[in-house]
């Protein structure tokens, strides 16, 4: 039995998993914090002793994400984009268009009919842009940034904000609240301005149906909700879309040690 792992350093978080021909035996996510070295090996071990298994077992290991140069134990480093257009294409073999929702940046990418990435954007350096603007508004309005889906999609007033710069939505959001605007409000108007600059970087490319969202905005319901409503067609999410490009990682950790 031929085992793999395929792991995901992110700024924020890095995830892996670990499978062999058919099934997932072990996944496991954790804050990155600054040492992605200790982090990665930590994310490693605690994978071995889901699967009960040690590491002379593994036959291959794929690294991918911001820190995967510092993943010392794995054979390839692959750039997180082809990682996520892999894990993608695993759960929705019809997905042409993508959008990731990262903490650093976000990201847009087409695939083409065999998964294989024809064509990228990044989103600007500004956290405006990315998932990182979630939690500083968390941050703001005194909440868990896991809390935020599910509160915006209770909004009964539309709340325009610019989310253009985070400096700027941070004061844009105090003001806001300090004039009365309902919390829930003010994060659906967020959600909604966070999902048009992502999706303009999928316009650049062109979108071709079927459309996924993956990342870990991907699990803010009310993100994907608005994200439907800019695209005006369904977004398709992974199970456990934080967790894409990590599956993606093993995924092609599988085909290196079979070629």
């Amino acid at each position: 039995m031929a085992l793999v792992i395929g792991i995901d350093i992110g700024t924020a978080y890095s995830k892996g998993i670990l499978r062999d021909e058919k099934r997932v035996l072990g996944a496991f996510a954790r804050p990155s914090g600054g040492d992605f070295r200790k982090t990665a090996r930590k994310v490693r071990d605690e994978l071995l002793a889901q699967a009960k298994c040690r590491f002379q077992d593994i036959a291959y290991t794929v690294a991918t994400g911001y820190g995967s140069k510092l993943v010392e134990f794995a054979e390839e480093h692959i750039t997180d984009i082809s990682c996520h257009g892999k894990g993608v294409f695993y759960h929705f073999p019809t997905v042409r268009t993508v959008v990731d929702i990262g903490d650093f940046n976000s990201k847009a990418f087409r695939l083409d009919d065999q998964g294989h990435l024809v064509n990228f954007l990044l989103s600007g350096k500004c956290a405006g842009g990315s998932g990182r603007i979630l939690k500083i508004m968390a941050k703001v309005l005194q909440l868990k940034v896991e809390d935020l889906g599910a509160l915006s999609l209770t909004s009964r007033h539309r709340v325009e904000v610019n989310t253009g710069c985070a400096v700027f939505a941070e004061s844009e959001a105090i003001s806001r609240i300090a004039e009365g605007v309902a919390k829930e409000d003010l994060i659906a108007g967020i959600h909604r301005a966070l999902a048009a600059q992502v999706h303009s970087l999928a316009e650049r490319l062109g979108v071709e149906a079927d459309y996924a969202m993956t990342g870990g905005g991907a699990r803010n319901t009310g993100l994907v909700r608005a994200m439907e409503e800019m695209s005006r067609r369904p977004i398709l999410v992974p199970e456990d879309p934080h967790m894409t490009g990590a599956l993606g990682a093993a995924i092609m950790a599988r085909e290196r040690s079979e070629a």
